[in-house]
């Protein structure tokens, strides 16, 4: 994720603009080129003309350096079926694409996406179930390593049911503010600060103005 110094990732209009530097989303592209799959949240892939893909041809040479497929997999995450069948990503087909969501999309959504996507996989009944999401994903699609790529509200879901191993966070130089601008994990929360999701800081680089910084989760005590 990257986010400016008041912790926004972005305005309340929630489009999500190129507010870090060309170095980050380098950076970017070279986490996408260690993954098997890449994960997004449907408000996000809506918003914005995302395709999830590797990038360049040099970070693609890279994935088959490490034995990985040249284009990793595409994962949307959208609990009510709400993703646009008519969204950008769905008209570059070079990798397959996944639907995550749950018993409570509509039937009529739900054939949409089949109509688009390479599978829908609904599980968990009122909101996408991730232990069990992600247990699909290892089993039939062969996803050892997943990047999640946000909004706020699905790093918040993953963080809430612990599966995150790693944080990857791009502190950028600039104030966005505004109490509607969404943050790196927004959603339901924790009620307590005693339920917080435990990091260590496992390392920070600063290159221009921006600091890179990689949290590991805590062991727990």
């Amino acid at each position: 994720m990257a986010m400016s110094a008041d912790g926004k990732i972005a305005s309340a209009n929630r489009t999500v603009a190129t507010f870090s530097s060309p170095r980050d989303h380098d950076h970017l592209y070279a986490l996408r080129a260690t993954a098997d799959a890449v994960m997004s949240g449907a408000r996000t892939v809506d918003l914005n003309d995302y395709t999830l893909g590797p990038g360049a041809a040099r970070f693609k040479k890279i994935r088959l350096q490490r034995g990985l497929a040249e284009y990793n997999l595409r994962v949307i995450v959208s609990g009510s079926g709400s993703v646009n069948p008519r969204a950008e990503i769905f008209r570059h087909r070079f990798s397959p694409i996944l639907v995550l969501t749950s018993e409570r999309a509509p039937a009529a959504k739900l054939k949409s996406l089949r109509a688009v996507a390479s599978a829908v996989h609904a599980a968990g009944r009122d909101e996408v179930d991730f232990p069990a999401a992600l247990c699909w994903l290892r089993a039939e699609w062969n996803v050892r390593r997943l990047l999640c790529e946000g909004g706020g509200e699905l790093n918040d879901a993953l963080f809430r049911a612990g599966l995150v191993d790693e944080l990857h966070l791009t502190i950028c130089p600039r104030i966005i503010a505004g109490r509607a601008a969404p943050t790196i994990a927004d959603g339901r929360g924790c009620a307590q600060l005693a339920d917080a999701f435990q990091l260590r800081l496992s390392s920070t680089r600063r290159i221009g103005d921006e600091l890179f910084c990689i949290f590991r989760r805590a062991a727990v005590k």
